[in-house]
This record gives structure tokens, C-alpha cells and sequence, in this order.
């Protein structure tokens, strides 16, 4: 799928360029891999940091919940939980109703990690953000809204929509 796309050249005439979702994506996931490595997460993984960011927003919760959440197997969660609870950035414990349902939640070691791996993403951004040109620098300005709205888009389809499954997001 491509998209056409006026870009102001100089003056008042547009030039079309050609921005493929596939380049769009790319270009996304690119910027989110290299964001991603940082010194306070030390040797955690990726998908350890990312079960901490889902247990400080939506626990606690339980199990099967995290791995619906993560998009992880429950077998896999059910090995880097113990290691992230021995590390003490997760708890566990039994739910009030029923006794055996284990609800996973961050603890305050972990939002404190987040906390420096947010801060140090952000640093790192915000540095190239200002090697930009100031007519680039305008170019992501406009272009982030849209940005988040595709990513709200992709989080929560509209009906009849299948952009999760490779098609069109739907208007």
C-alpha cells in the first residue's frame, strides 16, 4: 500500500512524494529497536522490560493476563516472572477472592527502573531531535499527532478494520 503525500518545496507548489507503509514501519521500528538498549535496564531483555512497563501500567493482574497483555506465552512468563520477582521488581501475590489466582504486580525498584529507562530514551531523542535543521525539526512537530493517532488506531481497530492482520485501517 502507498500513500501520496504533498510536501511544500520552497515556494507555494507541492512536490508528491511516495511514502509506503512498509518505509513508514520500518522507520518506526528501526527507531524503537535503537531506542530501546539502555544502561539502567542492564542485562534485562527487551521482553523483560516490556512486562515491567505492562505490570506498572495494568497491575496488578493476573498471569494470563500478562501474557495476553505482552504478547508472550503463558510458559515463557511463567520463567521470567520468578526471575524478575527475585531481582525485586515485580511482587506476587494471591488474589483476595480467589486464593488461587496469582496477581503480578511492579514494584517500586521497578518503576524507579522505568523511570531511568524513560528518562534515558528520552535523553537520547531529545540529543538527535536537536542535531535536526529547524525545518526538520518542524516536519516531525507536525507530524507526530498524526503519528499518535495511527499508533491509537493500531492499538484499538475500529469495527470492520483488520490493520492488525496486515490490511487497511479502516476510516
Amino acid at each position: 500500500m502507498s500513500l501520496l503525500e504533498a510536501v511544500p518545496s520552497g515556494g507555494s507548489e507541492a512536490v508528491a512524494t511516495e511514502l509506503s507503509s512498509a518505509r513508514l514501519r520500518i522507520a518506526v521500528a528501526r527507531m524503537a529497536r535503537w531506542l530501546r538498549p539502555t544502561a539502567a535496564a542492564g542485562a534485562l531483555t527487551a521482553t523483560e522490560v516490556d512486562l515491567l512497563v505492562v505490570a506498572e501500567r495494568r497491575g496488578p493482574a493476573r498471569m494470563s493476563d500478562f501474557a495476553s497483555f505482552c504478547g508472550v506465552n503463558p510458559t515463557m512468563l511463567s520463567r521470567m516472572v520468578p526471575k524478575l520477582e527475585e531481582a525485586g521488581l515485580l511482587s506476587r501475590e494471591m488474589g483476595q477472592d480467589d486464593k488461587r489466582v496469582c496477581l503480578v504486580a511492579a514494584t517500586k525498584k521497578a518503576r524507579a527502573l522505568l523511570a531511568r529507562v524513560r528518562s534515558e530514551r528520552e535523553d537520547a531523542l531529545s540529543q538527535l531531535l536537536g542535531e535536526l535543521d529547524e525545518p526538520e525539526r518542524r516536519a516531525i512537530a507536525a507530524a507526530t499527532p498524526v503519528l499518535e493517532k495511527l499508533a491509537e488506531r493500531l492499538r484499538n481497530p475500529g469495527p470492520g478494520s483488520d490493520a492488525r492482520d496486515g490490511g487497511q485501517v479502516s476510516k
